[in-house]
């Protein structure tokens, strides 16, 4: 039998090794790291191919594959979105990615990308919010409690100094999970009943809700002056949680406008209504935040270029570890063009 070369082997991290791997650098770093790399990433944002994700849509939920490169790494990420999944216990978003490189094709990374999806989200977030919150944001509303909730709480803690959290989900049962999870953050944790009550006091809003619907989370007249929404649940066509009227009087931020007009808050306004690439404050090429009384608004759906910082933000944290195991996955034969001779020389009771 064969014995692949080591060329052949591709790093794999399944969900407990990425679990061990978070736990081994600390949730807060990893966090705080990623928030680095992705804002490294946006930074030669031009450098990259772009493109809307690739979606296959259905009554019950969407499939996606989200493709970038920058040159040199190619990556992709597989992911969906079924709402209804929680009613079977299983989970409404899953997702993997991989990472290869441009000269040769050859992949250099295999990972899970589900729990990795959350943290990258997290990250984007606080990263957004570092750049277009008012300065010195103490309080958060965390308005739905579901998987990412925990996520988008210590990154802002972590990466922005929010040290007061305030809960809702129209779930109370989600609400108490997260407040539980919670309990040892250091995070001052309110759980609220209505979302009016959660955003009492918040300097950032976020929302991430899971039904695949127009939905009015909130409404305009809760929204007052002088803070910043990170909108992050509506991600697909017909998806949504503000009203128009807060996006109408929000200086809007978002990843990737061709995409985003698609799937994000914005799909409700006019195709030409005008957006701020966030990239582009990162650089300094635009203005981000103007005064103490604008609402700044950043609508985020999820564009390949995070996911393709998270998978190279792994590749490079396993290296030295344990926390990754190589995958027998590309066919290596001696010679290159005698794939049927690997295939025959491997048949039973053939000398390897």
């Amino acid at each position: 039998m064969q014995t692949p070369s080591d060329k052949a082997l591709v790093p794999f991290v399944s969900v407990d090794h990425m679990m061990g791997l978070v736990h081994h650098i600390g949730l807060p770093r990893v966090l705080t790291e990623l928030a680095t790399c992705i804002e490294d990433d946006f930074r030669r944002w031009p450098h990259f191919d772009k493109t809307p994700r690739v979606a296959s849509h259905s009554d019950v939920g969407v499939i996606e594959l989200m493709p970038t490169s920058d040159g040199d790494l190619y990556g992709f990420k597989y992911v969906n979105g079924h709402p209804g999944n929680m009613r079977t216990g299983l989970q409404t978003v899953t997702a993997f990615g991989m990472l290869a490189r441009v000269d040769n094709g050859y992949p250099v990374l295999l990972s899970e990308m589900t729990l990795l999806t959350a943290i990258r989200t997290a990250a984007t977030s606080a990263m957004a919010a570092r750049h277009l919150a008012p300065a010195g944001a103490t309080t958060m509303a965390m308005i739905g409690n579901g998987a990412q909730s925990e996520f988008q709480c210590l990154a802002m803690q972590a990466i922005c100094g929010i040290s007061h959290v305030r809960l809702y989900d129209i779930d109370p049962a989600a609400t108490a999970k997260a407040k539980r999870n919670l309990a040892g953050s250091g995070l001052q944790v309110t759980a609220c009943t209505t979302p009016q009550e959660a955003i009492l006091g918040a300097q950032i809003i976020t929302t991430c809700t899971a039904d695949k619907q127009y939905a009015t989370i909130l409404t305009d007249n809760m929204v007052g002056a002088g803070v910043h929404i990170n909108a992050i649940g509506g991600d697909c066509p017909g998806k949504t949680e503000l009203h128009p009227d807060i996006l109408r009087r929000s200086a809007i931020f978002v990843e990737y406008p061709e995409q985003t007009r698609i799937e994000g808050e914005i799909q409700q306004l006019a195709p030409d209504h005008p957006v701020t690439e966030l990239w582009q404050v990162i650089t300094g090429q635009a203005q981000g935040r103007r005064d103490a009384r604008q609402i700044t608004l950043f609508d985020s759906v999820g564009f390949a270029i995070e996911d393709f910082s998270a998978l190279r933000y792994i590749r490079d944290r396993i290296k030295g570890t344990a926390f990754f195991q190589p995958l027998d996955l590309l066919a290596d034969p001696d010679d290159p063009r005698d794939l049927f001779g690997m295939l025959m020389r491997a048949a039973p009771g053939k000398a390897a």
